[in-house]
């Protein structure tokens, strides 16, 4: 079965043709096929909640949140989530977009791998996270029609292995700056990859705090 995803189409504006331009000429075709991907399943999430959000910023938020991993855009002590949304506010900030839009495409980015928070906030926020969490992890797999999955898949469609293939990404992305995982989901995949790695804990850094007591 077929789905016409127009719906929840990409707005066809000079801003979203020049992040199109941008994000494909910056990432892999596996990460920009999974950011487009994340824009579709988190509208598609968006019209199912009955919830009103701006189709430039949310595309805007989903194509950017994986440009941190590549190391044209990676600093060396910022988390990638950090690295995605600084690029993404100065993209936007250049083509004259509003201090309150530029927040909120920042958040939205830098918090799409913090579980259990961006669902509380606003719907641009919370759509990223959505899109991110289904095209990876599939939490919310049986929500969307066969029909949908299938329309999404075959407009942007995901590699062979693809599970694995993000994985790798992911690592590439990060494998530089261990320490910017600790506390986040990241450090999952280094540990997965990396047997030399040991993840920071919380409870370590309180014993070695300077504080007496």
């Amino acid at each position: 079965m077929n789905l016409d995803l127009a719906s929840v189409a990409v707005p066809d504006s000079q801003l979203t043709r020049e992040i199109t331009e941008f994000v494909r000429d910056t990432e892999s075709p596996l990460l920009f096929h999974h950011s487009s991907r994340v824009y579709y399943f988190g509208a598609l999430a968006g019209l199912r909640r009955g919830l009103q959000f701006d189709r430039e910023l949310l595309y805007a938020g989903a194509m950017f949140h994986d440009v941190g991993l590549m190391h044209s855009h990676s600093s060396e002590h910022e988390r990638f989530e950090v690295d995605g949304a600084n690029a993404a506010r100065d993209f936007l900030r250049a083509r004259g977009i509003a201090q309150n839009d530029l927040d909120l495409v920042w958040t939205a980015i830098a918090l799409h791998t913090t579980p259990g928070i961006p669902q509380h906030m606003h719907p641009v926020i919370a759509l990223v996270t959505a899109g991110v969490e289904m095209d990876v992890l599939g939490l919310t797999y049986r929500e969307y029609s066969d029909a949908e999955r299938e329309a999404v898949v075959h407009a942007h469609p995901r590699s062979e292995h693809f599970k694995e293939d993000i994985i790798q990404a992911f690592y590439n992305g990060i494998r530089h700056k261990p320490d910017t995982t600790f506390g986040n989901v990241k450090a999952d995949v280094l540990a997965d990859k990396d047997p030399q790695f040991h993840p920071g804990n919380f409870c370590s850094v309180i014993r070695r705090s300077a504080w007496q007591g």
